[in-house]
């Protein structure tokens, strides 16, 4: 039987023994890469064709970076005896699977959201005004999406609860789409335990983050003034990339303690 307690237990092992090579993935792949994106978003020209091309590159090379920094640092945390170089060419040969199971994910998330444009669509409203206040949504149309919003929220829950083992996965087992089976699989019995896991990260992840951004915006706009505004975003916006950063670091120690303890427990 899987403990979360356990799981815990080794996750801190693993951090406290394999920091040195977690750190500098993450600073390399995660963090870095969002600076440079939040630099752009908050210096760069905007109104052009080539800006708006160069905006989706720059997000493409930061979602690339990131995917490759989390099996990596899956891989330190997975494997004691992994070296930074091995978890490097792991993540290498698995990046563009992986790349390809997430955005398969992202396909099927959008589907997801068609009901309530359909229904605002069906209703009348035109949605290229921008902003649709709810008050001028007709009372079943507003009453169905609240509705739906609800059970969306609680099926993303519990299919996140199941797909927390897909990198760990497609890393360890080599397996493109398959891998979304076989982590339903892993993951079967322990869905409220792993929800709980969630809410529980996001509460101290948040918390954190919105206190040092806050923070780091105030003292930047007593220093730099209020006119300062892309310079004081920019600030905030790298503390909190710090912030999900060592987070980050957490969540890829704890995944791969849950897998392995998951298959230990399931295949012995």
């Amino acid at each position: 039987m899987v403990r979360i307690g356990t799981v815990w237990d080794r996750t801190v092992e693993v951090l406290k023994g394999r920091a040195n090579i977690l750190v500098p993935i993450a600073v390399a792949s995660l963090f870095l890469p969002s600076v440079a994106n939040t630099a752009l978003a908050a210096f760069g020209p905007t109104g052009s064709g080539a800006i708006a091309l160069l905006g989706v590159a720059v997000a493409l090379a930061v979602l690339l970076a990131n995917i490759w920094g989390q099996l990596a640092m899956l891989a330190v945390a997975t494997h004691p005896a992994t070296t930074r170089a091995d978890a490097g060419r792991q993540a290498t040969a698995r990046l563009l699977p992986a790349l390809g199971v997430i955005l398969a994910m992202g396909v099927l998330f959008a589907l997801a959201l068609v009901p309530p444009v359909f229904a605002m669509l069906n209703a009348g409203i035109d949605l290229t005004r921008g902003n649709v206040a709810v008050q001028s949504l007709p009372a079943g149309v507003s009453g169905f999406i609240g509705l739906y919003s609800m059970v969306l929220v609680v099926v993303a829950f519990v299919v996140g609860a199941r797909l927390i083992l897909l990198n760990p996965v497609i890393l360890n087992e080599r397996r493109g789409l398959g891998a979304v089976m076989r982590s339903f699989r892993l993951t079967r019995g322990l869905t409220l335990k792993i929800i709980g896991v969630m809410i529980l990260f996001a509460i101290v992840l948040l918390v954190p983050m919105l206190a040092v951004q806050t923070a780091v915006g105030l003292v930047a706009r007593l220093i730099l003034g209020a006119d300062a505004v892309p310079t004081i975003g920019f600030l905030a916006g790298v503390a909190s990339a710090a912030v999900t950063s060592l987070f980050s670091v957490v969540a890829a120690a704890f995944t791969a303690q849950l897998y392995v303890a998951v298959v230990d427990d399931r295949e012995g």
